[in-house]
């Protein structure tokens, strides 16, 4: 924004009237004062002056219901706002300091205060592009000093020799010039209507071209990757699918091979039954063998269709909330699932000097430290580190050494351990498979589809000196994949 046009708007407030500051919030890249209605002035209640630092330093004009304005609120820190609100709410806008050769704007806002004294402060705006920076600095016995963007001094800069859009404007106005720069002429800028319906048009197109647009667009893009996601994990499925089927295939051979095992017991290579079908055998097994690994083979492909048909469903389910988050955005409605803005954090509540602190109500009853996730399968307990001082805690002080351990191969998750009191040589393989899945769905594994898992005793464990803590070695292991399933 030019530096006329700048110091035309904020005389032609104060022109207008004597509307004072009703509210006022600041955030990381701008500054908002909330005018309290006034006719005179052509203000309806709502309207705000929004200074701008970037990525352009303007003065907008909006009302406190338009989306730029809530999504620049948004933004705002509330501590910060606090202070501002404290120094500017009730001061009336009574002079405008400036240089139309120089982008640097002062307005001196007034308040009576509650003991009688006048209360003045001046506000100025550094409208310079990549140096954008707000001052307030108090008047008189006022002593205060905050800002916003890059320090600069308080005083107004000396002008110098006059710069292009200073000639610019003289040769537009001309005779008009300084009527223009009182704000008094409408022409300032484009549109119809008075000076303030202008600057409110002018406003609402640049906050859609530098608010608006970007978040649009940053969007879409978000919905484009989410789509692509998701039709990766339909490929993804779709081969484990075929991989599944093919595998179901082995049940009429493992069938009719287990039918004449008992002629058959010790085949290698190949197999002929006794209607003339040669069954070819893989390398290196013998028939017992060959029919014992493809049936299970066939019970592993059944209960892997069943979860790929789940996850197809809930992967439906997400192509279908998709379509309706594009709907939305090519109607121009708001994202209901984009990410919110960043709360303001909160500074931690001071515990009083004899408040004692909480018991925690997770702590193990046995006095072996900090609680686990704890869950029972087929009578043995499962326990499901939370974290990884808690995972250290679970593997190297809670379990025993023929527990059984589990871990995610190579990525971050949870250490389970299954409890084995009764020191059972060989778990059930239905326990290590249930456990493994819940290895794999608290891990950040989560969302890959199906993931390998490292189990072994716990006595195989093994933690050497700086280690950080969460990562351990393991001294032998054995591996399944199975799907992330609570």
């Amino acid at each position: 924004m030019d530096a006329p046009i700048l110091l035309a708007l904020a005389r032609a407030r104060l022109r207008t009237g004597e509307g004072s500051v009703q509210s006022a919030w600041a955030g990381p890249r701008a500054l908002a004062l909330l005018w309290a209605p006034d006719r005179r002035a052509g203000l309806e209640p709502g309207s705000a002056w929004v200074f701008i630092l970037n990525p352009a330093p303007e003065l907008w004009l909006l009302h406190e219901r338009d989306e730029a304005y809530l999504l620049l609120k948004a933004e705002a820190r509330q501590d910060l706002s606090r202070r501002w609100l404290v120094e500017l709410k009730g001061t009336r806008l009574t002079e405008v300091e400036g240089d139309p050769r120089e982008r640097w704007l002062g307005l001196v806002l007034r308040r009576r205060a509650i003991t009688g004294r006048v209360e003045a402060a001046r506000l100025a705006f550094q409208a310079i592009p990549g140096r954008a920076g707000l001052r307030l600095d108090g008047l008189d016995l006022n002593p205060i000093r905050m800002g916003l963007g890059q320090v600069f001094p308080p005083g107004a800069p000396e002008p110098a020799a006059d710069p292009p859009p200073y000639l610019r404007f003289l040769e537009r106005f001309g005779p008009q010039a300084d009527a223009a720069l009182a704000g008094a002429v409408p022409d300032l800028l484009p549109g119809e209507g008075s000076l303030l319906d202008r600057h409110r048009a002018w406003s609402l197109e640049r906050a859609a071209k530098l608010v608006l647009a970007p978040r649009k667009a940053g969007s879409e893009r978000r919905l484009a990757a989410e789509r692509k996601r998701l039709e990766r994990y339909r490929e993804a499925l779709g081969r484990d699918r075929e991989r599944h089927t093919l595998a179901l295939g082995l049940r009429g051979r493992a069938q009719a091979l287990a039918g004449e095992l008992y002629r058959l017991r010790g085949a290698c290579g190949r197999a002929e039954l006794l209607d003339g079908t040669v069954i070819e055998l893989p390398e290196g097994h013998r028939a017992e063998d060959t029919v014992q690994r493809w049936f299970t083979a066939v019970k592993r492909a059944e209960r892997g269709l069943g979860r790929v048909a789940e996850l197809e469903g809930e992967l439906q389910r997400q192509f279908q909330e998709l379509a309706v988050r594009e709907a939305r955005r090519e109607a121009g409605l708001p994202d209901p699932l984009a990410k919110p803005s960043k709360p303001t954090r909160q500074a931690p509540r001071r515990r009083k000097p004899m408040e004692k602190p909480e018991k925690r109500k997770d702590s193990r009853a046995d006095g072996k430290g900090n609680a686990f996730r704890s869950v029972m399968v087929e009578g043995f307990e499962v326990l499901i580190g939370k974290g990884d001082a808690d995972n250290d805690q679970l593997t190297f002080k809670v379990a025993a050494p023929l527990d059984l351990w589990l871990h995610v191969a190579g990525s971050p998750g949870s250490h389970v351990v299954v409890r084995n009191p009764e020191r059972i040589a060989e778990l059930p393989r239905a326990l290590i498979e249930r456990a493994a899945e819940l290895a794999a769905f608290f891990s950040k594994a989560r969302a890959g589809g199906k993931v390998e898992v490292h189990y072994c005793h716990a006595a195989d464990v093994s933690k050497p000196r700086g280690f950080p803590p969460g990562k351990v070695l393991l001294r032998q292991w054995k591996s399944l994949r199975v799907y992330p399933k609570e």
